[in-house]
């Protein structure tokens, strides 16, 4: 019996906030909210996430009293996707999906990023990964209970931390020289 996919479906989305980032430029950013280490300033800096014109406020008010938040973004650089990627950590080529690669299928990420405060048509947030101008599709509560799963196997990440060292992930890429020619 053969299956046929069809990856032809069409979702339509508009963002609801747009994050307002010290990072410019991917080689600035972290490649995960809480690992800072290489990056510039080397602690977690703060950014803002400004909702549309227009935005209700009784849709993200009650968010005040959490101390973490999910955000659903677009990787709005990113700049089409292969089956396989290699991983700043190394170990070879991984399938995209076993990663947290920028370049997916659908350009859709998840950061959990501390939330400072929620403002008028703004929240103030710390731990961002992300880059100046990224699109905000959600924004979801981070629920300790329900997100947390401490003891959780991560596959191919546990040789890695064996072999390197737990929380080893590097710093932002830095810019390559280019030749003189």
């Amino acid at each position: 019996m053969t299956v046929m996919h069809d990856f032809s479906h069409t979702l339509s989305c508009q963002s609801i906030a747009i994050v307002r980032s010290p990072y410019t430029q991917r080689i600035d950013a972290p490649h995960q909210s809480t690992i800072v280490a290489g990056t510039e300033t080397q602690a977690a800096v703060e950014a803002s996430i400004e909702f549309v014109a227009g935005f209700p406020p009784a849709a993200f008010r009650d968010l005040a009293g959490f101390q973490r938040i999910w955000l659903v973004f677009v990787f709005h650089r990113s700049e089409g996707w292969k089956a396989e990627v290699r991983p700043p950590r190394g170990g070879g080529k991984r399938s995209v999906l076993a990663t947290r690669s920028p370049h997916r299928p659908n350009a859709i990420g998840l950061s959990a990023v501390e939330l400072v405060e929620v403002g008028e048509q703004v929240l103030r947030v710390r731990g961002i990964d992300l880059l100046d101008g990224t699109p905000i599709l959600d924004i979801k509560p981070y629920v300790p209970y329900a997100d947390a799963f401490p003891g959780s196997r991560a596959g191919w990440i546990d040789q890695i931390d064996a072999a390197q060292g737990r929380h080893s992930a590097p710093g932002p890429r830095k810019p390559r020289s280019s030749p003189i020619g």
